[in-house]
């Protein structure tokens, strides 16, 4: 989106696609968001973040943005005086940041809706369950193989077993590598 095209509404959630993740700000109006960044504005498991008020356009950059007021249809959200307010007076503060379970996602949705959650944090569990659960399937089915192989080698002794009790057509050469 272009900021000539950008029509948001002050308590509007802004979702900024960054290379790797997509960063959340909110915004309050007159060009201008509330957002929570870490030192260096870098992605970090755990550490503190600050609350800062700047123009869009900084927070943006060239990255894509949109408005993305991503949980409407699962809560209503709170009256936009309201969001702007609050979301103002946490300017300055430096708050907990954790990748996990409060980061700036966490943040806005908090402000919108009174409800701090992270859709990439779930989306990411939700693969990484995925990607355990393709392993342990592997994982079992290796198991299974390994147990049927098993099986087919005591078949295959058994077999074995049997052909050493039946005569030799031929009988053994027995070399002497002495001389």
């Amino acid at each position: 989106m272009d900021l000539t095209e950008f029509n948001a509404k002050p308590g509007d959630l802004i979702e900024i696609s960054r290379v790797l993740y997509q960063h959340w700000a909110l915004y309050i109006g007159n060009m201008e968001v509330v957002h929570l960044t870490t030192p260096g504005g870098d992605v970090a498991l755990e550490t503190t973040g600050k609350v800062k008020r700047e123009m869009i356009k900084k927070v943006v950059g060239h990255d894509r943005f949109k408005v993305n007021n991503l949980l409407d249809e699962k809560y209503p959200p709170r009256e936009p005086y309201i969001i702007v307010k609050e979301a103002c007076s946490m300017v300055g503060q430096e708050l907990w940041y954790s990748l996990t379970s409060r980061n700036c996602e966490h943040f806005v949705t908090d402000l919108r809706y009174g409800k701090a959650e992270s859709r990439q944090v779930t989306t990411a569990a939700e693969i990484g369950g995925t990607v355990l659960a393709v392993g342990l399937a592997a994982a079992a089915a290796a198991v299974v193989a390994y147990w049927l192989k098993d099986d087919n080698k005591e078949e295959r002794s058994e077999e074995r077993r049997e052909e050493r009790r039946q005569p030799r057509r031929h009988p053994r050469r027995h070399y002497n590598w002495q001389q």
